[in-house]
């Protein structure tokens, strides 16, 4: 598996792909996979809004949701301890509708400070995404999957770099792809027929004894013994999943999961290169078009707090709109194709990237020291 272009910059108008490089050509993690492997709802409105470093409009918000005001203790920045939402939800009341909501949303914000966009502390949940939750009814309408991903790859990216030695982010989701798309570093399944799909390797561990032995050094040499068709291109294809066990709610998503759009997660915008791996939705691989630069929109961060609401900034008023008009972008078949289109992209490819198998940082020999933290 490789990074898209090289060493991600931190530049704001870096471009970059977020694509692994493998000698077969560019794939990635897509709003597909986020979808099928975490159930995650993909088409939707985008997950922006404001972000406040007002400790009292946090206070007031806890107190309107959960019927409880928490102390400046229970916060580290902008953040909610999880101590204090783990404590909430174990001593709420399920007696009537409000309990039940409360420990539902309680749920949600523990869920979003460690599967789905956790950071490397492990100790807090940015109380950005709590005014997403105010209508009950509408939390299922906001594109949860897609601002997921964004995180992913901007977790990528930062892993990227030479002086990393961690990654946080998603990383149910990354080993999830990484086990259906490359089945032959995959652990056995002990749950097969479960949804969402990382159910499939819960408590993995406790009965493939093989794999739990396996160190770095053996997924290097089975990256270097890579043979062209051990990757899946089209993974959840009815040949390789039983679509019973897919809901069909989360079908009636796929429309949107080829679009080639930007992600969008408050100041988090990363490019969902679709054009770049199409074979993963089926079609025929092309040359793509040029890297998509997101300028200052990318490399946003919140290290300081921000009174901004993030769907109106100048920087990200035009990417969230995009987002909004992602219906017009989604893939099809390739006008008038070439004779052997997938030749062409191949020596284009190989022109660009070299012909090789490119191990990414994750993986890859010069950041040796920080993956040791990895095993």
């Amino acid at each position: 598996m490789s990074k898209g272009t090289g060493e991600c910059s931190n530049r704001a108008v870096a471009p970059n792909t977020h694509t692994f490089h493998l000698s077969i050509g560019e794939c990635a993690v897509t709003l597909e996979d986020v979808a099928l492997i975490l159930g995650l709802p993909t088409d939707g409105l985008p997950v922006t809004g404001m972000t406040m470093s007002s400790f009292e409009a946090l206070e007031a918000e806890c107190l309107h949701q959960f019927g409880v005001a928490l102390r400046k203790s229970d916060c580290r920045g902008s953040c909610i301890k999880l101590t204090w939402l783990r404590d909430l939800k174990e001593n709420l009341h399920l007696t009537g509708e409000i309990g039940i909501q409360r420990y539902v949303k309680c749920h949600i914000m523990l869920l979003i400070g460690t599967i789905l966009f956790g950071d490397k502390s492990g100790a807090g949940v940015h109380w950005k995404f709590l005014p997403l939750l105010r209508e009950f009814g509408s939390i299922i309408q906001y594109s949860w999957g897609s601002a997921c991903l964004a995180h992913l790859y901007r977790a990528l990216c930062w892993a990227s770099r030479v002086d990393c030695k961690e990654i946080d982010g998603p990383l149910t989701l990354l080993l999830g792809w990484a086990w259906i798309r490359l089945p032959y570093l995959s652990p056995v399944p002990r749950e097969p027929r479960s949804f969402p799909l990382a159910n499939m390797w819960r408590n993995w561990e406790r009965g493939d004894r093989r794999y739990r032995y396996m160190k770095l050094a053996d997924f290097r040499k089975a990256f270097d013994e890579f043979q062209e068709g051990e990757f899946v291109w089209v993974a959840y294809a009815v040949d390789r999943m039983d679509p019973n066990i897919i809901p069909a709610e989360i079908y009636m998503h796929s429309v949107v999961w080829s679009a080639t759009v930007p992600l969008v997660s408050f100041e988090c915008i990363e490019w969902h290169a679709t054009d770049r791996y199409r074979r993963q939705f089926g079609f025929i691989q092309g040359v793509p078009h040029e890297e998509r630069n997101l300028d200052k929109a990318h490399g946003e961060v919140l290290t300081d707090p921000k009174n901004l609401n993030w769907a109106m900034a100048p920087t990200h008023y035009s990417w969230v709109m995009h987002w909004k008009n992602r219906y017009r972008h989604i893939l099809s078949e390739l006008p008038m194709p070439s004779q052997h289109p997938l030749d062409t992209y191949m020596h284009w490819y190989r022109g660009k990237f070299g012909n090789r198998l490119i191990l990414s940082n994750l993986v890859g020999e010069e950041n040796d020291e920080g993956n040791q933290d990895l095993d």
